[in-house]
């Protein structure tokens, strides 16, 4: 890692970074489907696609800034710890043995610290573009963009799963709210979000109640840390979105939900699996693998099949196991998104070296864009997804 510098803060150069960032904005318009008037709107809907103006989404300038100025002011501990954190993703919680090697007999609490490590910066690296939300969603509809797909799978989660006004909903992994701020708007639910992160927690809490829903709470729990805590049947329904891979014992957490879901609830889940045509044995198949792991933050690799077994195993009924993207590839979104920050690693690498932004931006952004092309492979191989999707229901009695 090079030598980091301490953060810029003096404001006579903050017009000069500015200025020098509208390429990157003006990029993020023309990927992005940006503001549209009612009439469009309507059109929109017309066409299969989501009314980005009353998604609870915010404005993406605002949220860039934010974002941008978080970033500018880390310090070089918060740089190298970020760093540090991914020597996780070169584990995997099925060898046990190699984590107590690498992390020590505490190894799941030493997980912990590197995941609060990596998110605490990279919520605000991937609010630089349109993957605020931290995930690439299943390809709903090919004429959207990223943000309104994921849009589009979000309402497909709220109808696959029921909701209706008024219902106890649990998101695990819930990130910055965004998530929990769509389905209130959506559904008018309740939603109860976990995270480790107690600064993405804090902007999920932020964001909600500045947009009203003072119904949706946020805590931060590591969700390796059973049991959860709540009591039997307080819930409704559960989603989570690609947070399983950091889920050590799989079949103990579905045993939880099950726990604090109501009879008759709707479970759904959207995830990271290897699939069936990935053979661990084949050397092609290895390398990618060990590059796509820390880019997407997997620590566990878990098949369709396990998926299914534990939420059998925990008393679930399984309704529904595919991957929702059209064609069952998200390979053009994992593309466009790989575009954008590709594109804005040279405009930040080029103001780095005018010295208009700290060196630590490289070190970030280097990070941020290693190993999209391999991702980009797996998913056109067919050989992993981060969008594999159940819809499971604990019986009624």
């Amino acid at each position: 890692m090079e030598t980091q510098t301490t953060p810029y803060h003096a404001s006579g150069r903050d017009s000069d970074s500015s200025g020098s960032l509208n390429a990157i904005v003006n990029e993020k318009h023309k990927l992005a489907a940006g503001s549209t008037t009612s009439s469009t709107s309507t059109r929109r809907r017309r066409s299969g696609l989501p009314d980005a103006q009353n998604s609870a989404s915010p404005k993406r300038w605002k949220t860039f800034w934010e974002a941008f100025r978080y970033l500018q002011n880390l310090t070089p501990k918060q740089v190298d710890d970020f760093m540090a954190s991914y020597v996780i993703y070169n584990l995997d919680w099925s060898n046990e043995k190699q984590m107590v090697d690498e992390l020590g007999p505490d190894y799941q609490k030493k997980v912990g610290e590197c995941l609060q490590a990596y998110y605490g910066v990279l919520n605000h690296l991937c609010a630089l573009g349109d993957v605020e939300k931290m995930y690439i969603p299943p390809l709903m509809n090919k004429k959207a963009t990223v943000l309104e797909n994921q849009l589009l799978y979000e309402e497909s989660i709220a109808e696959d799963i029921g909701l209706a006004p008024g219902d106890k909903v649990l998101d695990l992994g819930c990130g910055r709210g965004r998530v929990a701020a769509h389905m209130a708007q959506y559904s008018g639910v309740h939603i109860t979000g976990l995270n480790i992160d107690p600064n993405q927690i804090s902007q999920a809490q932020t964001f909600n109640e500045n947009l009203g829903f003072t119904n949706n709470r946020f805590l931060v729990q590591d969700f390796n840390n059973l049991p959860l805590p709540f009591e039997d049947s307080s819930f409704d329904a559960f989603f989570e979105i690609q947070a399983l891979s950091l889920c050590k014992d799989i079949a103990a957490l579905f045993r939880e939900i099950y726990r604090v879901l109501k009879p008759g609830a709707k479970f759904s889940l959207l995830d990271w699996v290897s699939l069936p045509a990935y053979d661990a044995s084949n050397p092609e198949h290895a390398q990618l693998m060990r590059r796509v792991k820390p880019l997407i933050g997997a620590i566990g690799t878990p098949t369709p099949k396990l998926l299914e077994e534990c939420l059998s195993a925990a008393g679930f009924s399984v309704l529904r196991s595919d991957i929702p993207s059209e064609g069952g590839l998200q390979a053009p979104l994992i593309d466009k998104v790989d575009h954008y920050f590709r594109f804005m690693r040279q405009v930040i690498l080029g103001l780095v070296k005018a010295h208009v932004l700290p060196r630590h931006f490289k070190t970030l952004i280097n990070r941020l864009c290693l190993d999209g092309e391999a991702f980009l492979k797996m998913d056109n191989m067919r050989l992993v997804t981060t969008t594999y999707r159940i819809i499971a229901q604990k019986p009624a009695q």
